[in-house]
């Protein structure tokens, strides 16, 4: 990221929540400094976050995109516990891991960590979840901190990393259990004739080579 990306990622208020057309805040401001994305998509920063994205980048001041949403106050997301069927999607789908629970049990939102970015609530199939102001009247960046987006920012990022961890180690695993079946094809096969065990140990080895190749390009 370059240092005007960096800027403009430090202008936005970190919700994450994917309405600037952009997977999150880093490659919305990356597609701002390339000249690629406008600097009136992002509805949470409202009116004042455009002001401040044109003095950073020069542009001119333009009315929020519709496409993109509407400004608003600051929300939080509260499940209903008693309808709440433990299916984990919005666990999933929460982009500061702020909603807590385990499969089949019900989940519950940890209100701080929350910043209102709405991608629970197309997710949940029995329509749980809801919205709750807490900003009152204020919208914008009149209802959001600077603290609340270096929150924000810091627990995408550790999501990120965990999710990260958490594909390599179940990789490694499938990657074990299939070099244990390479190793000795026919002890865990019913199959016992040698040309199908032969095509057998042909498509292990080459999805082993796929998953080495695909860890060093990830290393690189």
């Amino acid at each position: 990221m370059n240092e005007l990306a960096r800027r403009i990622d430090d202008a936005l208020p970190q919700t994450q929540c994917t309405r600037c057309g952009y997977p999150d805040c880093a490659r919305y401001a990356q597609a701002i400094a390339a000249g690629e994305a406008g600097i009136n998509q992002c509805p949470p920063g409202g009116a004042e976050g455009i002001e401040r994205l044109a003095a950073l980048t020069g542009l001119p001041v333009r009315p929020l995109d519709p496409r993109c949403g509407i400004e608003g106050p600051v929300t939080v997301a509260v499940i209903d516990e008693a309808w709440c069927i433990g299916c984990t999607l919005c666990i999933q789908a929460c982009p500061t891991d702020a909603i807590v629970g385990i499969h089949k049990r019900m989940h519950t939102v940890v209100e701080p960590y929350c910043t209102g970015c709405e991608l629970c609530l197309p997710v949940c199939p029995v329509d749980c979840i809801s919205l709750e102001i807490v900003s009152g009247e204020r919208t914008g960046w009149q209802a959001w901190t600077a603290e609340q987006a270096q929150q924000g920012r810091e627990r995408y990022n550790s999501r990120q990393l965990r999710l990260a961890r958490e594909k390599q180690e179940h990789d490694a695993r499938l990657d074990t259990k299939a070099r244990e079946k390479l190793t000795d094809l026919a002890a865990h096969s019913q199959i016992t004739d040698e040309a199908v065990l032969d095509k057998k140990r042909a498509v292990i080895e080459a999805a082993l080579a796929r998953s080495r190749a695909k860890r060093g390009q990830a290393g690189g």
